[in-house]
């Protein structure tokens, strides 16, 4: 078959979809990827997909843009005639849904997080929920990446019970994600957040938190990973950042192409987000045996067991996250390992790659009469 699977950035497919885009070329099909091009274009090229550039805002909210992305959806369709189409992140769900549905392509969505729309409130999510009632009342499958995600268009009536299926997240490869040793005792305990940084991901309630807990635990070091200054509204900007090391408070790390060594340098994984789809960072953590601290919001709370694989703590409150980084602190080595062994052993049971991409095979041969 001829599968084109599209989102807002192709550095998404290349980092968060490859197992599904590798199975379904195991498979024989022709695979194309519509999206904004970057720097993962040739990677997903030598995998043997082909690529179509995508142009669209994936952060704007004009109506305008809208309507005109719709076009080129049903431009695209029309011309590439694909057999169905897999499609990620909120522009692409909604508006590539009433253009498969125009032309007549079978159209799988997976909403892999709510955005700024469900953060919100008030009439930019009104018309959010509009929209996507709209986009996928019809379709007869939506996936999800956790539990509350799918709840939540429940209860606003946005899909029906019938259409709605939960995904582990992304999956993770438990082997190139493999369990590692925990930093030396004697070590200074290193608290890692790895994250875009946006407020909206709890990076000032972090540094406020790292602030706190640095009074009573000098020794304990902060760390940030992740791009600063994007072009979302809620970036936290380069000099900011620069700041937070300028006083101390932080250390931060850039951005890399590899999280593993910086995993495996860290005590603890760290993630204050407001809500997320299913946090790829706490998976892959969790997979290299990294004890958790999170906020009790959908997507992270899916991740970790709680006071088994990790802690949770309040949403927006550098006080109630400073309070489980210290309550972490207090906890003896071996009690460390063994909240990293049952994170691991929580994805060998449920977040296995193989689990998404099985799911993805059978979905696609349901939606094109394959079985």
């Amino acid at each position: 078959m001829h599968i084109l699977m599209t989102v807002n950035a192709a550095w998404n497919i290349w980092n968060f979809r490859r197992p599904v885009v590798q199975a379904l070329l195991a498979d024989g099909h022709l695979l194309t990827v519509l999206a904004p091009p970057d720097e993962s274009v040739a990677e997903l090229e030598g995998l043997g997909c082909r690529v179509l550039p995508l142009a669209m805002n994936a952060k704007g909210l004009n109506p305008a843009e809208g309507l005109q992305l719709l076009r080129r959806f049903k431009q695209v369709f029309r011309t590439e005639r694909p057999d169905i189409v897999l499609s990620y992140t909120i522009k692409n769900n909604i508006f590539g849904a009433m253009a498969a549905q125009a032309v007549g392509v079978p159209f799988l969505p997976n909403v892999t997080g709510l955005g700024t729309a469900f953060l919100s409130g008030g009439l930019l999510q009104v018309v959010a929920e509009a929209l996507y009632r709209g986009a996928f009342g019809r379709l007869p499958i939506v996936f999800f990446q956790n539990g509350d995600d799918r709840d939540l268009f429940l209860q606003r009536h946005l899909v029906r019970d019938a259409q709605a299926r939960v995904l582990p997240g992304s999956g993770i490869d438990l082997v190139r994600f493999a369990a590692t040793n925990m930093p030396l005792p004697e070590a200074p305990p290193v608290f890692l957040m790895i994250a875009r940084l946006l407020r909206d991901k709890g990076v000032i309630e972090f540094v406020e938190a790292a602030r706190q807990v640095r009074v009573r635990h000098p020794a304990a070091r902060f760390q940030l990973l992740g791009a600063a200054g994007s072009d979302n509204r809620s970036s936290i900007d380069a000099p900011t950042v620069q700041g937070w090391v300028a006083e101390g408070t932080v250390e931060y790390l850039g951005t890399t192409q590899d999280v593993r060594p910086h995993i495996a340098a860290a005590t603890c994984i760290v993630l204050p987000s407001y809500r997320e789809g299913a946090p790829r960072t706490l998976i892959e953590a969790a997979a290299m045996a990294r004890p958790l601290i999170a906020t009790d919001v959908p997507g992270c709370r899916a991740v970790i067991d709680k006071d088994i694989s990790g802690y949770l703590c309040d949403v927006r409150s550098a006080a109630s996250l400073a309070a489980a980084i210290e309550r972490f602190l207090g906890l003896s080595e071996e009690a460390r390992r063994e909240m990293g062994r049952a994170g691991r052993a929580k994805m060998e049971r449920h977040f296995d790659e193989a689990l998404v991409v099985a799911a993805y095979r059978r979905a696609i041969a349901h939606l094109t009469g394959g079985s």
